[in-house]
């Protein structure tokens, strides 16, 4: 990328997040308050009326950390889905790689997401979590969450330009994927070793066990624990960016029809 995209890169990362919350008295604030609030509702219901995750210590900063990756993939992926018609007056007047745009929204979700985690963080220290010596390697599972949200994001960037209807759709497969997902459960309560261990092949399922395992609680579980087979537990840690490729692959192929089209 020569020194004119990483400029525009940057210009459009500046306004997205200049006008994410443009109007609003509480601005940018709104980026702690609203997975807040979120997890304050998803406490109430879930941990103190229906008892979910009471066998695991520190459960409630496990639910804000999972739910904090998830709304990194589903910002990244709902943002980007629109990303490519939503800049038809820039792909109209100038040329440039048109993926910087799905990039600049994903960088845009990322710094989103740096900051929950550092709310993520305050709360270990108020509930005096002990994080394992081997934290230091979890910034490492950021980039498989980066580079799955990202491919993703390239797909259906490119599909919503020929098939508008692609919008509800994501938001049906998105609500499904979150309770498919062990967010708001500990993986504890599912009995069954197959559904656990098929569960734990999502590679966002994945990234949120091994984080939680690594920062917050020893005890959460975490895809070894279910397949012994070492090809297949690969395979939540490649998949990621086999769809990043496969994504970059699709977007790249349409993408000088783009103005055109829309």
């Amino acid at each position: 990328m020569n020194s004119k995209n990483w400029i525009l890169l940057k210009e459009l990362v500046k306004t997205d997040f200049k006008l994410r919350y443009q109007g609003s008295m509480m601005g940018h604030l709104w980026s702690i308050l609203k997975p807040l609030m979120l997890f304050s509702v998803m406490y109430v219901v879930f941990i103190q009326f229906l008892g979910f995750g009471r066998d695991m210590p520190h459960f409630a900063v496990a639910l804000l950390l999972g739910m904090v990756i998830w709304n990194f993939f589903a910002e990244t992926t709902s943002m980007g889905l629109t990303s490519i018609v939503g800049r038809g007056d820039l792909l109209r007047k100038l040329s440039f790689p048109k993926e910087i745009i799905v990039l600049s929204v994903a960088v845009s979700a990322f710094i989103n997401f740096l900051i929950n985690l550092l709310v993520v963080l305050f709360f270990c220290i108020l509930n005096h979590v002990e994080v394992s010596k081997y934290a230091v390697i979890a910034p490492l599972y950021i980039i498989p969450l980066f580079a799955f949200s990202l491919g993703i994001a390239f797909i259906l960037a490119t599909m919503f330009v020929y098939f508008r209807d692609i919008a509800p759709v994501w938001e049906v497969v998105m609500q499904a994927g979150m309770y498919a997902t062990p967010i708001i459960y500990s993986l504890s309560m599912i009995n069954n070793q197959t559904v656990k261990a098929i569960m734990m092949l999502n590679p966002l399922a994945t990234i949120i066990q091994d984080l939680r395992h690594l920062l917050i609680y020893s005890g959460n579980q975490t895809v070894g624990d279910f397949i012994n087979t070492k090809w297949i537990i690969a395979i939540p840690y490649v998949l990621p960016f086999v769809v990043l490729f496969v994504g970059y692959i699709i977007f790249k192929k349409h993408a000088d029809r783009f103005a055109e089209i829309i």
